[in-house]
């Protein structure tokens, strides 16, 4: 539970930190005279920079399937173990009806703990299965902030492309 937490957490410090960068980033527009290298420069600047957007859009979908397929899986082990709890909850109570009247409330003591032990099992089976889901969905984050950091290297590397022929 401790890493599952440290994980969070770390996820938590890496997404702020990240929108907190591109949050204070500012492009600057320079008028350049339109030369053969510059239209050029401008063109494989567009280029790559589409690619780079198009590869983080797919990222993106990519983590965002990713969190769905984890919440789909986590509410399908979670009804499971629901399911179970409440299967052994029934034949708790079927085994005090039919205990002999005399034996009723060593049956009924049994049966409480069988019950209580299969709310156990169900909650620790619900809380594995949210903890997954909530890694998968850091992991996700992750791999979406690693695109839109890719992306902007892509701009920045553009628009250094473009005032390099500039220069020339």
């Amino acid at each position: 539970m401790n890493k599952v937490l440290a994980t969070l957490i770390a996820g938590l410090f890496a997404t702020s930190a990240f929108a907190q960068t591109t949050a204070t980033t500012t492009t600057t527009t320079t008028t350049v005279p339109a030369t053969k290298e510059v239209v050029k420069a401008e063109h494989e600047a567009m280029k790559d920079v589409a690619k780079a957007q198009e590869k983080e859009a797919k990222a993106v979908a990519k983590a965002d399937e990713k969190i769905t397929k984890a919440g789909a899986k986590a509410a399908e082990k979670k009804a499971e173990a629901k399911s179970k709890a409440l299967k052994k909850h029934a034949d708790a109570r079927e085994n005090v009806a039919e205990a002999d009247p005399e034996d009723r409330l060593k049956a009924e003591a049994k049966a409480e703990k069988k019950m209580a032990d299969a709310n156990l099992i169900a909650e620790k089976k619900m809380i594995k299965a949210d903890a997954k889901a909530e890694k998968v969905a850091v992991e996700a984050a992750e791999e979406k902030a690693i695109a839109a950091a890719k992306t902007a290297e892509a701009k920045a590397e553009a628009a250094a492309d473009i005032k390099k022929a500039a220069s020339k």
